[in-house]
């Protein structure tokens, strides 16, 4: 699942660009499973975030302590500010998230064991710490201005550059979590197939993951908040992007929109450099003001990727980016809606002939629309519950057809067991968590912090 780029190799045109991105085709015997997911840790004491360093727990203190599991200590400035471990590594967010990212595993069985492992060592050490760790899609309780801001530099950059594109930028950033699935492509026409579909069908992971139904201490009004912020976060960098349903699609048409996608910042001798707003297609040119003359590498290629936030990106694999964070059980159900449905040909195929015919119009206000209504948000007559129900038929079928079995003789379908109950109910786990807000928490969000906990 690594983009495998050259980093020091320099960029003579646009058509480096496409064969960077073209270069993460694979044959099916080698497609892989990456999952990512994001936790918000806090004080067991008074549920407080967590900062960086502090006499009590703390995120530098978890970092230090997990080191013990063969993880190696990235540092910056002499900080520790990730791990690193046989393909897999654990990174902060901008407020303190820690986030795993898997290493690309054959089956959903080895993901979830990854999983379990990862969430056995971070609870070892906050246990030790006096701290707990949660699985919600946005910060119930702290504001803003009680969020921690981790010391990475990239993340200045960006927090002083969010409020000149979008109104709720520094929320992403800072409060919310997620769960994502990065998967391959064999070719150019496999990609193009799976993103169409990715992107039209992720108003379900939203739906059926929705899990953000608090902030400030109480209801927030959505029942994905964190799907909700991405709509006024930054435009010109995140969306259902319409022009992947257009006719002749392909690596070049990706490549020219982030090309025109504002930067964020250039790597250069470990220094991050700040280019917030400035253009790589004038880079390219040799004409990014903060390096006159100068042109990019394929690793300012690849840093500049990772700064774009579709509801699908693209990189040298497909990253789903839709769904809150939630639970262990639903960790693992998110890789498995994805991989049912994009990897074996039969379920692509039907999952296609779900969508092909929905218009950008109603893609996009489903996506809108699921934020706050969910499984009840209506399309064409029916409600997203329905799709839903569609969407993880044929999910089942792809997973039983790829007959990975476990030491039980079970196929990964069981992995969805968790979201169809979701989707047959119609009770998402935002409506769950509301009603037992009002019903039996006495509208305090406290009690969050138990039921949630890993």
């Amino acid at each position: 699942m690594s983009a495998n780029f050259e980093n020091n190799r320099p960029i003579e045109s646009k058509s480096d660009l496409i064969e960077a991105l073209a270069q993460g085709g694979k044959p099916q015997s080698e497609w892989r499973i990456g999952t990512e997911h994001e936790k918000f840790g806090f004080r067991l004491a008074d549920h407080g975030p967590l900062h960086y360093e502090s006499d009590g727990p703390s995120v530098r203190k978890m970092l230090e302590g997990m080191a013990r599991f063969d993880w190696e200590i990235v540092a910056e400035d002499g900080k520790p500010v990730a791990l690193k471990r046989n393909g897999g590594s654990v990174t902060l967010e901008p407020g303190g998230q820690f986030e795993l990212s898997g290493a690309p595993l054959e089956t959903l069985h080895q993901t979830c064991a990854e999983v379990n492992r990862h969430l056995k060592e971070v609870r070892t050490v906050a246990d030790e710490i006096g701290a707990g760790f949660l699985g919600l899609g946005f910060s119930p309780k702290w504001s803003l201005e009680d969020t921690p801001l981790m010391p990475k530099a990239r993340y200045k950059i960006m927090r002083d550059y969010m409020p000149r594109v979008g109104a709720l930028g520094h929320q992403m950033m800072f409060r919310s979590c997620t769960v994502q699935a990065n998967l391959d492509f064999a070719d150019e026409a496999d990609m193009v197939k799976k993103l169409r579909v990715a992107l039209a069908l992720q108003p379900v992971a939203t739906a059926l993951f929705a899990n953000s139904p608090f902030a400030d201490g109480k209801p927030n009004g959505f029942l994905s908040y964190r799907s909700h912020i991405w709509t006024d976060t930054d435009a010109a960098r995140t969306g259902t992007l319409p022009f992947a349903f257009e006719d002749g699609f392909g690596f070049e048409q990706y490549v020219d929109w982030a090309l025109d996608a504002p930067m964020y910042l250039v790597v250069r001798d470990g220094r991050l450099i700040n280019a917030a707003g400035e253009s790589f297609r004038d880079f390219l040119d040799g004409k990014l003001p903060q390096l006159p003359g100068q042109r990019p590498n394929i690793g300012d290629w690849e840093t500049h990727l990772s700064t774009l936030f579709p509801e699908v990106r693209l990189k040298t694999f497909l990253e789903m980016r839709g769904a809150d964070s939630g639970p262990w059980c639903r960790l693992c159900a998110l890789p498995a809606f994805w991989v049912g449905l994009l990897y074996n040909s039969a379920s692509l195929d039907a999952a296609w002939d779900l969508v092909k015919d929905w218009t950008a119009e109603e893609r996009e206000t489903m996506r809108m629309e699921a934020a706050r209504t969910a499984l009840k948000t209506p399309f064409r007559g029916r409600t997203l519950q329905d799709i839903a129900k569609q969407a993880l038929d044929i999910s089942r079928q792809g997973l039983s057809r790829r007959e990975r079995l476990n030491a039980h003789g079970e196929n990964e379908s069981l992995f969805l067991d968790e979201i169809q109950e979701i989707a047959d109910s119609g009770v998402t786990p935002a409506e769950t968590l509301l009603d037992s807000y009002y019903r039996e928490w006495g509208e305090d969000v406290d009690p969050v912090f138990e039921k949630l906990a890993y």
